[in-house]
């Protein structure tokens, strides 16, 4: 793809974001918050644009992604399927462009990284949800996204969520598929009003042959509440950045992970909370149980501003090694520019505990059975937050599915 693409008929917006992706190029190893994650055979992959007629023309059998209890929005490809589709009463959806088109094509995020500039210039996609002030959604709603295939396909969802001041809702992203070469590039924008509350899972389960970029920012007002849990055992390569903006007093983010990665996957968590006023909490927890070759990054960063005084921020990251090949890089960070907090920050990386595996053994459980304890001991107090039962047991299974 190059600048020719994008003929007079192109928004400019279209235009400059890709001029600027060119002049920043994809990042290397040389890039400080790239160090430990290879993009070379994203480099090497000859994608292509999704098109239409790479949508399914007819009915997609669902079943085996059903999560009872929640309404679906399907992605097929990066194309909306209207359908395959439901939204929970007190959600209206519009089409991206109309959203862009109503906010004049503004983005709410400074730092503009070169995915998100390439998910800027190449939407196909887009979408917003629109939560009203007041409004409790008590159904929670489900994006899709379906990779199928065996082509080179590149897809960039855009996907905007407005929750109204004292409003409330459930947001699931679901990433699925079995595609044979797939490059998912999606971007997600938040906007949590004034005493509203955003439970955000994203559960990113794609083949090992996808290529998995999430960018999320998230605009957090005052007695906001945010909650983020991924749960990511799918994709070759996954990369999630997540920005979050305490804005108002009050606010509170929790943000969780667990990755779990076999064979050469790679699994990267890029987090920043910026603490832009007083009285913010936040907290990050993030896992890896990592087997095989496979390898994981995690860079967490909290920022406290100069007049962000009372900031309570709390930092985690655990890692758990089970092959003497897995390999995992942790740099929690912070950064505090005020004088009256409370800040704290750890990382632990290591094997299972000897002792604990003797006990379980000396019980009679077999040396399978008490790795496999062990090891969902360790995992699950990042699904605390997750609050809806039936959504928790999808996911449990999963991480069961994959202990087994």
């Amino acid at each position: 793809m190059n600048r020719d693409y994008f003929l007079d008929a192109v928004h400019p917006m279209r235009k400059e974001a890709f001029s600027k992706f060119l002049n920043s190029g994809l990042p290397t190893n040389k890039w400080e918050d790239w160090r430990f994650t290879n993009l070379s055979k994203l480099k090497q992959k000859k994608y292509r644009i999704s098109e239409t007629q790479d949508a399914p023309a007819g009915d997609v059998d669902l079943s085996s992604f059903e999560i009872d209890g929640v309404d679906t929005v399907v992605i097929y490809n990066g194309h909306y399927q209207e359908a395959l589709s439901s939204v929970p009463s007190g959600i209206q959806l519009l089409s991206g462009i109309e959203y862009l088109e109503r906010k004049n094509w503004e983005f709410e995020t400074a730092e503009r990284s070169p995915f998100d500039l390439l998910n800027t210039a190449f939407m196909d996609c887009g979408m917003s949800f629109i939560v009203d002030p007041n409004i409790n959604v008590e159904t929670p709603v489900r994006i899709l996204f379906i990779s199928n295939g065996e082509d080179n396909i590149m897809a960039n969802p855009r996907m905007y969520l407005d929750v109204g001041d004292s409003a409330a809702v459930t947001f699931i992203e679901h990433h699925v598929g079995n595609a044979a070469s797939f490059f998912q590039n999606a971007s997600f924008f938040a906007s949590v009003g004034v005493n509203a509350s955003l439970d955000h899972i994203r559960i990113q389960s794609n083949s090992t042959s996808t290529q998995n970029m999430a960018n999320l920012d998230v605009q957090q007002e005052t007695d906001s509440r945010y909650t983020f849990t991924q749960f990511a055992d799918g994709s070759e390569l996954g990369r999630t950045n997540v920005y979050v903006h305490l804005n108002g007093k009050g606010a509170n983010c929790e943000l969780n992970g667990l990755a779990l990665s076999n064979g050469k996957q790679h699994f990267d968590n890029h987090i920043i909370i910026d603490h832009k006023v007083p009285h913010c909490t936040s907290s990050q927890l993030f896992k890896s149980v990592l087997r095989e070759k496979s390898s994981g990054v995690f860079n967490g960063r909290t920022i406290v501003q100069k007049n962000a005084q009372k900031t309570d921020a709390k930092q985690s990251n655990k890692n758990l090694l089970l092959s003497k090949d897995a390999l995992m890089n942790s740099n929690p960070q912070l950064e505090i520019l005020a004088d009256d907090v409370r800040c704290t920050h750890g990382s632990t990386t290591g094997e299972l505990d000897f002792d604990s595996l003797f006990y379980l053994r000396s019980r009679g459980l077999d040396l399978a059975r008490a790795k496999s304890l062990l090891v969902r001991g360790f995992a699950t107090e990042c699904f605390d937050t997750i609050q809806d039962k039936k959504i928790k047991s999808f996911i449990m299974q999963r991480f069961d599915n994959w202990l087994n």
